[in-house]
């Protein structure tokens, strides 16, 4: 969860930059680029517009971009778009495949250079213009952690919610009759899929097929602003549309699955979810208990200032830009509605959290808690692991564990964490999905 100011770009692509997974020259997906059907020849285009990057013709390139973004697609950010000196020489080029999105069309395109491999992805809309290119570093696929067992669950497609905001998930369930208990698995920032997807790793799926094998069953679904990012990321909105609704909605829909013990519905935040958490479970009233996951219970801007510091290579410019908008959150009012965004945040997300206060809310559920973190997390610190004991004195029924080896991503490793170590393929560590099944079967 970081932020770099740039233009008017949303929160899920400034602030979780550990989740940048390209140098992706972006321009919000609307009308311009939201029209007809998509042309049948989109990776025609899309091979074109690889081969002018890859010959550095970028004046070439400008005009292939819709009418409403080529101004903004210069020579200048093109260049710095293109193939970086140590990739290497190109070694081979792979065959496109496309998914189609009805409006648009993604193509993808495997580039093999001397010293690593990318996937060029392009947006090509009904009239053959480019709305967004770039290169995605090319990343193993996920494989299974030793504890997942495929005859010990099985899993079917759900829907979460329904109308304009309806989001496709994965239920995954122990073999057998039930009813089993069953936990929500609620995202963090950023265009994030249902597995809580990571370069090669996924820690939501990870956690889905763990804790089927201990008896657990469990809800992943698609967040929000990934099934739905241009009407998202062109109307001002909340914690509540960001989070909090479908996290709601998903467990409703637990309770009415044949399997799962109503009773014994839990919901899982990880990072911004478990911020959201206290206000997801007061509004859903019913939860057996919750579980905060590498979760702030600091204010947002305060998180963002630590990282800012936590992360070195950014260098004090950005700093002491991250320190002057954390500063300024702390004085908007509602004159302030209409503003723009700070710290890739609509300024009504920042309003609305103005006097939220998680420990407190938390402290007054009913239910049980546990609260997991990760000893070598420098994104969301020990600081706020901390924090959640101070908030939660007092009661009986909190369950605190943190990990000495573990990372952000509940993974293991040695030394200090750092992004790179996101890259390298891993899952998360079986003491942690031993610690959750023993909370969630109690």
């Amino acid at each position: 969860m970081r932020f770099q100011p740039r233009g008017n770009c949303g929160y899920h692509e400034e602030v979780m930059h550990t989740r940048v997974l390209s140098t992706l020259l972006v321009f919000p997906l609307t009308a311009a680029l939201l029209l007809a059907q998509p042309a049948a020849d989109a990776t025609a285009v899309a091979r074109k517009a690889l081969d002018l990057i890859l010959a550095k013709k970028y004046s070439e390139l400008q005009p292939m971009f819709t009418r409403a973004y080529r101004d903004a697609a210069t020579e200048e950010r093109l260049s710095k778009l293109g193939v970086q000196p140590a990739w290497g020489a190109v070694e081979s080029v792979g065959e496109p495949s496309v998914r189609d999105m009805g409006p648009v069309k993604i193509v993808t395109i495997p580039v093999k250079f001397a010293a690593r491999s990318f996937d060029f992805v392009a947006y090509i809309n009904a009239s053959n213009e480019i709305g967004l290119l770039g290169f995605h570093p090319a990343e193993p696929s996920w494989q299974p952690p030793e504890y997942a067992k495929p005859d010990a669950f099985k899993e079917r497609e759900v829907t979460v919610g329904d109308g304009d905001w309806k989001l496709p998930g994965t239920l995954t369930v122990p073999a057998g009759k039930g009813p089993y208990p069953a936990v929500v698995l609620v995202h963090g920032s950023g265009q994030r899929d249902r597995d809580e997807t990571s370069f090669a790793n996924k820690v939501f799926k990870d956690l889905a097929v763990g804790l089927a094998a201990r008896g657990v069953a469990s809800l992943r679904y698609e967040k929000r602003i990934k099934q739905y990012p241009s009407k998202m990321l062109g109307k001002s909105y909340t914690l509540d549309d960001d989070i909090a609704e479908d996290a709601a909605k998903a467990a409703a829909l637990l309770r009415t699955q044949p399997e799962v013990d109503p009773q014994k519905v839990f919901i899982l935040g990880y990072e911004l979810g478990g911020y959201a958490a206290p206000r997801i479970a007061e509004a859903d009233g019913k939860l057996a208990g919750i579980v905060l996951m590498a979760a702030n219970e600091r204010p947002l801007e305060d998180l963002f200032v630590d990282q800012a510091a936590a992360t070195a290579k950014e260098g004090a410019d950005y700093r002491t830009k991250v320190t002057a908008a954390a500063a300024h959150i702390k004085k908007l009012d509602q004159g302030d509605a209409d503003g723009p965004p700070i710290l890739g945040l609509p300024v009504a997300y920042w309003l609305d959290l103005r006097s939220y206060d998680p420990g407190s809310l938390v402290k007054q559920f009913p239910g049980r808690v546990l609260v997991l973190a990760g000893e070598r997390d420098f994104q969301v610190p020990m600081t706020d692991f901390d924090a959640w004991k101070k908030a939660l004195t007092g009661r009986k029924d909190v369950v605190f564990k943190s990990y000495p080896a573990l990372n952000h991503l509940f993974m293991p490793g040695e030394g200090k964490s750092t992004e790179d170590e996101y890259k390298k393929p891993s899952h998360v560590a079986p003491e942690a999905i031993d610690d959750l099944a023993k909370f969630l079967t109690q």
